[in-house]
Formats: structure tokens, sequence, C-alpha cells
């Protein structure tokens, strides 16, 4: 892998990863159009693990009071009623979705799953998807008033993001928006239910990654690296972004560019694999 390679995948992943558009499609896309290969699944899950750490930097206060509030809520009662507490647990049984399918579909998810073919239709029927969750949501609850039902829900829906197009922030705002929630919820939501999975898939295809012609761990690192400052900005800004806008324009962007990767594939422009 060259080092022009591993900067603009780095750029790409930090852009993406937070952005309901998906990062996977967007590394699967940039790696062929530019450079006439597949980067793999493995690459896109360590590059995530800069991404993750962004969260857990932007949110350390939010995270570090629902761990300290999960964990005395095995001795205190009193804190098991709490709003935090609750969401502490969401977030966990929220986790067991993605983790149970990727297990089961690591074969197909490394494989068949970056089909651009697929990427091409998730991009547009999941787009399609978050902008009818968007004019039909009553956008009215909050992140507090969810409840364990909700966050199964969310949770599978965070793992459809295992394909390649849906997008992990992308699946769990869709299904949160049509739950009812408020975007800057469900985004805050999205971007804690993350964290477990992801990095628990990045350590775990650690290994993989520089397997055969893959980049060296320098070239690694510095990919990492870039999308945890790049990511960084993202989340800050899309934070900002949802509280006074809809969705709207990230649903017009999956499909435009669901449409130009079908119309490559098509006249032979592009490889499907």
């Amino acid at each position: 892998m060259t080092w022009l390679e591993v900067l603009v995948l780095g750029l790409v992943q930090g852009l993406t990863e937070f952005l309901p558009i998906s990062s996977s499609a967007h590394l699967r896309i940039t790696s062929e159009v530019f450079f006439g290969r597949d980067a793999g699944a493995a690459f896109t899950a360590v590059t995530q693990l800069g991404t993750e750490l962004a969260v857990v930097v932007y949110f350390a206060k939010d995270i570090g009071r629902l761990v300290a509030v999960w964990w005395r809520g095995f001795s205190t009662p009193m804190v098991r009623i709490t709003d935090d507490y609750k969401i502490a647990w969401l977030v966990i049984i929220g986790t067991i979705p993605i983790a149970v399918l990727g297990l089961l579909f690591e074969d197909q998810i490394q494989t068949v799953g970056r089909n651009l073919w697929l990427v091409a239709s998730t991009l547009i029927i999941f787009g399609l998807l978050l902008g009818l969750a968007e004019r039909i949501g009553r956008q009215q609850i909050e992140l507090r008033k969810i409840t364990p039902k909700d966050g199964i829900l969310l949770g599978f829906a965070q793992a459809m993001a295992l394909i390649p197009g849906v997008s992990r922030s992308g699946g769990t705002i869709t299904a949160g928006l049509f739950l009812g929630m408020t975007r800057p919820a469900i985004v805050r939501y999205s971007f804690l239910l993350a964290i477990p999975s992801v990095f628990a898939a990045g350590l775990f295809q650690l290994p993989d990654v520089f397997a055969n012609d893959g980049p060296s761990v320098l070239q690694m690192i510095v990919a990492t690296v870039i999308a945890f400052v790049v990511g960084y900005a993202t989340i800050a800004w899309l934070l900002r972004y949802v509280e006074g806008h809809s969705v709207y324009v990230f649903v017009w962007y999956r499909v435009g560019l669901g449409l130009l990767l079908l119309a490559a594939l098509s006249t032979g422009r592009l490889a499907a694999t």
C-alpha cells in the first residue's frame, strides 16, 4: 500500500465515519476508483479505531459518568432508577446484535458483502429510508426516554452497517427517527452505541490488516491518527448541524452517489469486485 493511499483513505474514513453516508462504502469506492483495488474490510475496521477514539475523547465526561453509574448500580439500588444507568445498559444491549451477526457472517462481510453492485444498491435504498424517516418521524423522544425495546431495535439497525453502503450512523439514525426520537438525541446515541462494537472489531481484525501486501505498522498508525483528527472535527460539526437542519442533504448525496456508481458499473468503467 502506498503512502498516498494511506493518507487519502485515512482522510476519507475521518470525514465519513459519523455522517450517515457509510464510511465503508466510501473507502471501498475510493480504493477501487483511485487505486484499482479494495483496501479490505480489515483496513476499514482498524482505521475506525481512530474515529471511535475521537468519540471517546469528545464524549469523555459523558462516557466516564455512564461507566461510573453502571458500576455503582451493582451495589446501589437507587442508582438503578437513574437515566444514566438505563442508557448505559441500553448501549450494552444494543451492541449484542452487531457482535453476534458480525461473528456469524464474517466471511460474507469480507467477500460478497463488498461487491460494488451491493454497495450502490444499499446506498440508494437506505438513503431513501433515511429520507422517509426524516419525513414521518415525530422527533419528540429524548435520549433518556428510550426503552429497552428501542435499544434492541437500534442495535439491529446498527448491525445492518455490516453491509457496506448502509452506514452505522445512518442505520441507527434512520431507526431512531422512525421510533420518534429527536435528531440530536439519536445522533448522540449512535456515537455511544458504536464504541464497544467498533473497538472490538478493530482489535479483532488487527492481525489481518497487515497480511499480504497490506500497509505497514507505521502506515496504519498514520491512517488511524488522520482518521482520529478529522473524525473529531466531524463529530463537532454534525452535532451542531442536526440541531437546526434535516438530514435530506445526506439522502440526496447517497442517492446521487449510488446512481453514479450504478452507471459506472453498468458501462464497465468500474469493476464490481
